[in-house]
């Protein structure tokens, strides 16, 4: 587990430690890997690094088509991208390199690539600089109370008292005069309790965090529990359970899958052991599907038996709007919900390159799925009727005047002939 701040050479000094390791651990049709958040910048970040370093040992030209290298020994170093992980599913790794593992889906070791080391007993090295306390952190907590880990942490203010620093006093000055402080200690100082850059819902699940409303939450035996859904086939689906009491909404359990049909998450609803109130879709469930035979999700949910409530169409800054006045009275469960609350810390806007700003709108990415299905809560929750202000009878404070009701001598009498 290797932490270092930004422009420290980590990702050269790895991709060599994979060179190294591959033609040397002399494994049987061995096979390493290089994973980045996005396969684009995989190939951005180690592609002209492993050609270059791995030239004086390549058995042939590298395959520019699968960004692929075979070494002398039969050993092949592939780059690929936890944009789609479910490619990584069924292949075996002798080591693997995953870097910047903070921007990756959280169950990306657990569900792909740890079992795709097992029965090679292959080796993984984390690379990366810290975005708040997400899963990142958890393996480096991990890493310093196991023994059979290694961990390292390189900031800037230690690199930069070396001969030749990596980054000299005069840039690191000149980095923090652009930058706020939570940025500089994040990306130049390893710190995972710096603010995440750009987090759309970061300073509420922090706040969420240091009230204690993360944590054990029970489920309300007698309040009828909800849910939201963001919907997807090719992509991810994401549901969030509910509920709703005075002062509070508890988040009780989360689930999120991708390639299945909608029956397969109706089923999963059906299995859980709630007493249901809604089911909360977006707008376009209720488009019908050339693909379904002209049936809409909406209609298919309520063939499986989950019938789906559609809520209207809104923007998308309404929506993140009402999600964060929603969230200050959030309660999350955070074992059912561990999914789910990790989406919500690492939603970030989009970063534009040209204007050097974050934009109004936030980045597609594995977090979205999570973010879109709790933003519909916040569209449609409503106070239970015991916290809402009961309205003043009539005339309570201020007595009317007789002219309400009989006309004065001032005012003219109309006459009707019958």
């Amino acid at each position: 587990m290797l932490v270092a701040h930004r422009r420290a050479g980590k990702t050269v000094a790895c991709v060599n430690d994979l060179i190294k390791r591959a033609i040397t651990e002399n494994k049987p049709n061995a096979r390493y890997a290089y994973l980045a958040p996005f396969y684009s910048q995989a190939k951005g970040l180690a592609w002209d690094y492993l050609k270059y370093y791995a030239a004086p040992l390549l058995k042939e030209l590298p395959r520019e088509s699968d960004l692929s290298v075979e070494l002398i020994n039969g050993a092949r170093i592939r780059l690929y991208g936890a944009d789609n992980p479910n490619t990584l599913r069924g292949l075996y790794f002798d080591g693997v390199i995953i870097d910047e593992y903070a921007d990756m889906k959280p169950t990306t070791w657990a569900e792909v690539l740890r079992p795709a080391l097992s029965d090679r007993k292959g080796w993984a090295v984390f690379i990366g600089t810290p975005k708040g306390k997400n899963d990142f952190w958890e393996i480096w907590d991990r890493a310093g109370k196991d023994p059979t880990w290694y961990r390292k942490m390189v900031k800037a203010s230690q690199t930069v008292t070396l001969p030749d620093p990596p980054l000299s006093a005069e840039e690191l000055a000149d980095a923090r005069k652009s930058m706020t402080q939570d940025q500089y200690d994040q990306e130049y100082e390893c710190s995972f309790e710096a603010a995440i850059t750009g987090a759309v819902y970061g300073k509420w699940m922090r706040e969420a965090a240091d009230a204690g409303r993360i944590g054990v939450v029970p489920v309300a035996p007698h309040v009828p529990v909800n849910t939201s859904w963001d919907l997807g086939l090719s992509d991810n689906t994401a549901i969030w359970w509910w509920q709703v009491l005075p002062g509070e909404i508890r988040l009780v359990d989360y689930y999120e899958n991708n390639g299945e049909q909608i029956t397969h998450y109706c089923d999963v609803v059906k299995n859980k052991p709630y007493k249901y109130g809604r089911h909360w879709v977006p707008h376009d469930a209720a488009h019908k599907l050339l693909a379904a035979g002209g049936r809409s999700i909406v209609n298919q949910m309520h063939e499986a038996g989950v019938p789906a409530s559609v809520i209207p169409s809104t923007s998308q800054m309404n929506s993140i709007n009402a999600t964060r006045m929603t969230l200050e009275r959030c309660w999350f469960d955070e074992t059912n919900c561990a999914k789910g609350i990790e989406c919500l810390r690492q939603y970030q806007f989009e970063f534009d390159d040209d204007k050097k700003t974050f934009k109004d709108n936030p980045r597609h990415d594995w977090t979205s799925h999570g973010a879109d299905a709790f933003e519909i809560i916040a569209q449609v929750w409503k106070a239970p009727d015991s916290e809402r202000p009961k309205p003043e009878p009539k005339f309570l404070h201020n007595t009317p005047s007789r002219d309400i009701f009989w006309p004065t001598s001032k005012s003219p009498i109309r006459t009707e002939r019958v």
